[in-house]
């Protein structure tokens, strides 16, 4: 990229932020802090009204801003694709809003990018894993993006798995994050007086209430995630799996806590950080022989229960 369009660049960061950090913007165009600070300097000379706090960052001052922005063509592409993910991990809430979006994109482009974007819709595609092929559930995105902002208790009915019941809920939501192939919305449960990961497809009737709730009496996603990886009883697990199965597990690994692999002559080492040993165990018969568990002992142990378990199931089933 050459200076005038970082500069171009730049202008536009500092428009879509209250504040900027030097740093974020040398990080962003991999680029050195003085240069960041010439850069600045020379968007001042050229009339570009900005302010700054010590110690804090930039922001442009007296309400500037800049003539409505054009895309590049590559810039719509990028939204285009990520439209796709869109409809694949959100709700209607959020893939309707989305659509509107893309609709005032294209209004902007030039006709030639607007066509190449109608072409390039139907040869770009986000399949789901044929296990989650169903109707998606309503996740209630915009409604707890709603409480977010404006620091609301949310009230909903959750589905507990291990009870089969639903209890009613007050929360207080910190933040949403997206793993293991589910929304999950961190938040301050009223009723159990801690800290709870809430799966979003297992609420019901949920109401975004007038109680509002202070942040400073509660952790930020960011303070509670880090205390969740320094408190987690995970156990470090290494397994190999042959050749012939590691197709199959090149997707389905990552909710079961992969960290990295290794390709050997015996096939390909892979080390998992696994919260739940049963879970992981179950997981892994079945690809049968395909698998071989090299640590821990517990692992294995719990392992051979499992087979053993299956052994007398099905003996016994054959003697009848």
């Amino acid at each position: 990229m050459n200076r005038i369009d970082r500069l171009a660049a730049i202008l536009i960061q500092l428009q879509s932020q209250r504040i900027t950090r030097a740093q974020d913007i040398a990080d962003r165009f991999d680029i050195s802090l003085r240069t960041v600070y010439r850069d600045i300097r020379a968007l001042e000379e050229a009339g570009v009204p900005i302010g700054s706090e010590a110690g804090v960052g930039y922001f442009l001052a007296g309400g500037y801003r800049l003539p409505p922005v054009h895309f590049t063509p590559e810039e719509a592409r990028s939204l285009l694709v990520a439209g796709k993910f869109v409809d694949r991990l959100t709700d209607a809430s959020v893939q309707k809003q989305h659509e509107g979006a893309l609709y005032k994109i294209k209004a902007v482009l030039k006709e030639e990018h607007q066509e190449m974007l109608d072409d390039l819709e139907n040869k770009v595609a986000v399949l789901n894993p044929p296990s989650q092929n169903q109707e998606p559930a309503e996740l209630h995105l915009e409604k707890i993006q709603q409480a977010l902002l404006a620091r609301r208790v949310v009230e909903m009915d959750y589905f507990s798995p291990g009870s089969g019941q639903f209890t009613r809920r007050g929360i207080e939501p910190i933040g949403m994050v997206y793993y293991g192939d589910a929304w999950h919305i961190i938040a301050y449960c009223q009723l159990r007086q801690d800290y709870r990961d809430f799966r979003l497809d297992r609420m019901s009737k949920l109401e975004v209430t007038s109680q509002r709730y202070h942040l400073r009496d509660r952790l930020s996603l960011e303070q509670y995630l880090s205390r969740q990886s320094q408190t987690t009883d995970a156990v470090l697990a290494k397994v190999r799996f042959l050749n012939s199965v590691v197709q199959f597990i090149v997707q389905e690994r990552y909710r079961y806590g992969f960290m990295r692999e290794e390709t050997t002559d015996e096939g390909v080492e892979c080390w998992f950080l696994v919260p739940q040993m049963e879970y992981f165990a179950r997981w892994l018969l079945t690809y049968g022989s395909g698998v071989t568990i090299i640590s821990p002992p517990q692992l294995q142990d719990m392992t051979q229960t499992l087979i053993h378990e299956l052994v007398q199931h099905y003996g016994n089933n054959n003697d009848e």
